[in-house]
């Protein structure tokens, strides 16, 4: 797997880069602020990108406004933002640019070492990711009843996993439930959230994107 790493802090992104080379990845460049790391993907087209959301010159948004650029530019190049702060309406701004091949995790995630790597492979795989204190601030923010309250609470629970990124193993597994059983509150899911039938990738987007914006 093919990387590029990206924050203005050069002792974490050191650290970074050696952490996934240590793991079998190729670190293909490193990147100090968003025009770098924009022009690494031009040239090296890696498989993922991890970037900080901060970066200069102004330290707000121009990681995250380069993440955009290159899911536009280059959708097959899957990105995982971090961040050192909850910035929920960041996280949303990234999955509606489509689905899968994105993450959202604090920059806390990392000491864990299996998990990271296990995130930036689910990521680089197809698949997608959002840090669980990300979700549940989202939660928290809740303004209105919608189609979200029709749930049961197994379904939420099931939903609020799908929003981590797992796959309906990985749910199964963490509610002690049997795939099977996972499948049907999935569709279950989909139907009460009023998604028309289309690719089951698709709908578990929009399925989390209607979970976080209720």
């Amino acid at each position: 797997m093919r990387v590029a790493v990206a924050d203005d802090s050069v002792l974490f992104r050191e650290g970074l880069a050696r952490l996934l080379e240590a793991s079998g990845m190729e670190v293909v460049g490193r990147a100090g602020d968003a025009a770098q790391l924009i022009a690494i993907v031009e040239a090296q087209s890696p498989d993922v990108v991890i970037t900080d959301i901060r970066m200069p010159p102004t330290h707000t948004t121009e990681g995250l406004a380069a993440a955009v650029q290159i899911r536009e530019s280059h959708p097959k190049v899957a990105v995982l933002l971090l961040s050192q702060y909850v910035e929920t309406t960041h996280a949303l701004r990234l999955l509606e640019r489509g689905a899968g091949r994105v993450g959202y995790l604090l920059k806390d995630r990392v000491s864990d070492v299996r998990e990271f790597l296990d995130t930036v492979r689910r990521v680089a795989g197809g698949g997608s990711a959002i840090d669980p204190d990300v979700v549940s601030e989202l939660l928290v923010r809740r303004r209105r009843r919608d189609v979200v309250g029709e749930l049961t609470e197994r379904e939420r629970a099931v939903l609020n996993l799908m929003a981590e990124g797992r796959s309906n193993t990985g749910i199964g597994t963490s509610l002690h439930l049997s795939e099977k059983t996972v499948e049907g509150h999935v569709r279950s899911i989909f139907s009460k959230l009023e998604l028309e039938p289309a690719a089951e990738d698709h709908r578990r987007v929009l399925a989390v994107l209607t979970y976080l914006r209720a």
